[in-house]
């Protein structure tokens, strides 16, 4: 598994922290670097995961390599943190990659597709199952080299003004919504809206939207979409296991001494790591307090989980029919995970259903 690899990673960095860093601090120059999140303050979980990098990777280089973070639109705009690498308007970002969806689809396997792997399943193909490879491929294109930059399990289906009960129901509805789903989703009559984070709720609460999905309870219950749109839905089948990066110009990346470049390895394992684990112990306080407030969950039908499977699988095949990028990533991608599931069914999901049956 990846927290075998990471871990032996982190312990060497640990090592050299506590016996080399006098050494390293002699023998090795002062680095500054400027980091754009996509992220606001406010969402302390995603853009504290920036931080939490950045702290560790001055720790392991003892103070010599300082990587300060700024939050979207400080520097660049949330949505052009990866133009900004690519660029060298800075030299490392912390974003979603399926933002980047308009480029090329292929982004989305960076972060989550429709019906993807779940966070351990993501993380398992990134580190053990080929991923990291075939995505620092695809990046090689870009002048980027990608990291583990945290997930947030998965995320829920958003929050809606009425209850939605059929396909009929979705037909016309005006949501914010990422945009591989938003294109699952428009044969279905779904109308898919863009819209940056810190317009939602406006649109939301004019009328201009009719639903938005976000991420986990955590970070729903800050932005308050509960007070316009009361019905909270799951799951979001299309972010069953978001994955965050950290991307590093290769140019800025090659200039570095190996040692650096060994404690963004590190840190950026550490980083992610703590991702999940903040979102599980925190999300079902957060969920608690929604539902006292006056959110309502509920779940979507079987039928409506049914017809958009299908024309995920139809969208995806389409794509990789004409997209020899996206093929070369998609092909590996379900192989791998249809052995996941198989393993999960076996051990994971019936030890999840017994527990869950638990009173």
């Amino acid at each position: 598994m990846e927290r075998r690899s990471f871990l032996k990673k982190a312990a060497v960095g640990a090592t050299a922290g506590a016996v080399a860093a006098p050494a390293l601090a002699q023998s090795q120059p002062t680095i500054n670097w400027r980091l754009a999140s996509s992220f606001p303050k406010s969402l302390d979980t995603l853009f504290g995961t920036a931080e939490i990098f950045s702290k560790r990777v001055s720790q392991l280089t003892g103070g010599k390599f300082n990587i300060r973070v700024f939050a979207g639109g400080e520097i660049v705009p949330a949505l052009q943190v990866m133009d900004a690498v690519q660029a060298g308007t800075v030299e490392m970002g912390h974003t979603a990659p399926y933002y980047f969806f308009g480029k090329d689809p292929t982004f989305a396997f960076d972060c989550a597709v429709p019906f993807g792997m779940n966070s351990r399943q993501q993380t398992a193909w990134f580190d053990q199952g080929g991923g990291r490879d075939l995505l620092r491929n695809f990046y090689k294109d870009y002048g980027i080299i990608n990291f583990l930059g945290g997930n947030t399990g998965a995320q829920m289906g958003g929050w809606f003004r009425k209850e939605i009960k059929t396909l009929n129901d979705i037909k016309g509805l005006k949501m914010r919504i990422s945009a591989f789903a938003g294109k699952v989703m428009a044969p279905l009559g779904l109308v898919p809206q863009q819209l940056a984070g810190a317009d939602i709720y406006p649109a939301l609460e004019k009328g201009t939207l009719d639903a938005v999905e976000w991420t986990t309870p955590y970070d729903d219950e800050k932005l308050g979409f509960y007070k316009v749109a009361p019905y909270y839905y799951a799951p979001g089948w299309w972010e069953s296991g978001a994955q965050l990066s950290f991307y590093v110009g290769i140019k800025e990346w090659e200039k570095l001494p190996k040692e650096y470049q060994a404690a963004i390895e590190a840190a950026s394992g550490e980083a992610h790591f703590t991702m999940q684990a903040e979102y599980d112990a925190k999300n079902p306080a957060a969920l608690a307090r929604l539902i006292k407030n006056g959110a309502k969950l509920r779940f979507f039908s079987k039928e409506i989980m049914e017809a958009c499977y299908k024309a995920a699988v139809t969208t995806m095949e389409e794509e990789a029919s004409k997209n020899a990028k996206f093929k070369a990533i998609y092909e590996p991608y379900k192989r791998f995970q249809r052995d996941q599931n198989q393993w999960f069914s076996v051990a994971e999901a019936p030890m999840m259903n017994f527990m869950n049956g638990r009173k």
